[in-house]
């Protein structure tokens, strides 16, 4: 998959700091997953779209599992939209960017 440079790749270790602050849409994904591999241009598109206004990462579940649990991921894709740290929104699944606007309410 390739992937743009300004998708954070999160571990446990970077995760508190990273999305301290801001807005922040993280993908719980695992590489062996094939919606959350036709996730990766939509999240390359919204890092671009929306620059330092959202901040977008990732997080491998199999590299992570104490994240995984923290977080409750039951099913991948789940992209969850932190504000200073705090969770105000989840999504389930493969979906479409509009969806992704839409749910984290930023301006376009």
């Amino acid at each position: 998959m390739s992937e743009n440079d300004s998708i954070l790749k999160l571990t446990e270790s970077t995760f508190d700091a990273a999305v301290a602050d801001g807005v922040t849409l993280v993908d719980f994904w695992a590489p062996w997953c094939g919606p959350c591999r036709m996730m990766g241009p939509v999240l390359e598109e919204l890092a671009g779209q929306f620059g330092d206004a959202l901040r977008v990462a990732k997080v491998n579940v199999d590299d992570s599992p104490h994240l995984a649990a923290r977080f409750r991921v039951q099913a991948i894709p789940l992209l969850v939209i932190l504000r200073d740290g705090k969770e105000v929104g989840r999504l389930v699944g493969l979906q479409p960017k509009d969806a992704i606007v839409q749910a984290l309410a930023l301006p376009v």
